[in-house]
């Protein structure tokens, strides 16, 4: 049998970034997916040796703007374990509100999406409408809708008042329950189960294999999650991560939509948890010296920096490996089997992050 290769992207409907696959085709089956990485390519990994490590907050959330508040808070980590700043536990609290905020507007952002690629309009423009009520609180209590800047080395530049976390509080509230009318459509539709259900199947041994990070994993059944580690603030709260065991796109869906109730636990019990004091303290001492590795769970999973601090105020050497460049062997182990017809729904539950992974 001929086979026949189909370029994917990188522009394509389904698509919210430009990520581009070459397929091998034997009629509609896909037999082989190659990658074409490096489409969008910015160098901001070189340019975090131009500026002054104070400065280099400013240049990683801008690696992604929809985890940005992630990017500082792993930067953040591991330049003040560098330093030897133990920063205050209120700013620790603050850092773990802002940060499912971010994880809940990404997965109402990504829930959105794959209602676009139903053609569900009216339910991608539910998604978004409660996406934008989480955008409200960070542009009311840091100036900004995506890119906030909340952390800074020594913890955080901004603080919230009461008024603020009760209108927190009520808000989350109010986005869970629209997401309980929502879910049905989501997990229950006939024709979203009909896209979804035994559809790229990745298996929990080759999820291990591939390296799997974040609810791609979980939803292959294994309990990885970082914040169970404890850092920050996240050791002195409750949760146990959201896993599903079928592996397969309905999976991802499930794991990605109870995150979202997840996170508006974990912020009422932080505001709940929450210590009164300073939120930030002076950043004093030599400049960063010797190798640090910080890790952080992302909206997508896990994202790793490693830094090399030379005793100046630039580093020698930032790399950071994000959640979706780690995924993407797992998304080429997906496709082949799969039909043609699947694909762009395949891709588009690993939750590409593009700019991400080409930085």
């Amino acid at each position: 049998m001929s086979s026949t290769v189909i370029p994917f992207g990188p522009q394509h409907p389904v698509l919210p970034e430009p990520l581009h696959i070459k397929l091998v085709m034997e009629d509609e089956k896909i037999v082989e997916a190659i990658p074409a990485i490096g489409y969008v390519h910015r160098g901001l990994e070189k340019l975090t040796e131009t500026k002054e490590f104070t400065q280099n907050t400013f240049v990683v959330e801008r690696v992604c703007g929809i985890c940005s508040v992630m990017h500082a808070m792993a930067y953040c980590q591991g330049i003040e374990e560098l330093m030897n700043i133990e920063i205050p536990d209120r700013a620790k609290f603050l850092r773990v509100i802002w940060a499912e905020l971010h994880r809940m507007h990404s997965h109402l952002l990504w829930l959105g999406l794959l209602a676009d690629a139903f053609g569900f309009e009216s339910l991608f423009m539910q998604a978004w409408r409660n996406r934008e009520k989480v955008m409200d609180i960070m542009e009311e209590t840091c100036g900004s809708r995506v890119v906030i800047s909340a952390n800074i080395i020594g913890g955080t530049r901004r603080d919230l008042t009461k008024e603020q976390m009760v209108k927190i509080n009520q808000v989350v509230d109010e986005i869970k329950e629209d997401l309980e009318q929502l879910e049905a459509v989501f997990l229950n539709n006939y024709t979203v189960k009909h896209r979804l259900v035994g559809r790229g199947v990745l298996t929990k041994a080759d999820a291990i294999e591939y390296c799997t990070v974040g609810p791609m994993a979980r939803a292959s059944g294994l309990k990885t999650d970082l914040r169970t580690t404890g850092y920050s603030a996240y050791g002195q709260l409750d949760f146990e991560p959201v896993i599903h065991n079928d592996g397969d796109n309905y999976a991802r869906t499930y794991v990605r939509l109870h995150e979202i109730y997840q996170s508006v636990d974990l912020v009422k019990q932080a505001i709940a948890k929450i210590p009164e004091g300073e939120h930030v303290v002076p950043v004093k001492g030599n400049p960063p010296k010797g190798d640090v590795i910080s890790r952080v769970e992302q909206p997508r999973g896990e994202v790793l920096y490693f830094m090399r601090g030379n005793g100046t105020k630039t580093l020698d050497r930032l790399r950071l490996r994000t959640p979706t460049f780690a995924n993407i062997p797992s998304l080429l182990k997906m496709l082949p089997g799969s039909e043609l017809a699947d694909v762009g729904m395949i891709i588009l539950t690993i939750d590409p992050c593009i700019s991400c992974t080409e930085r």
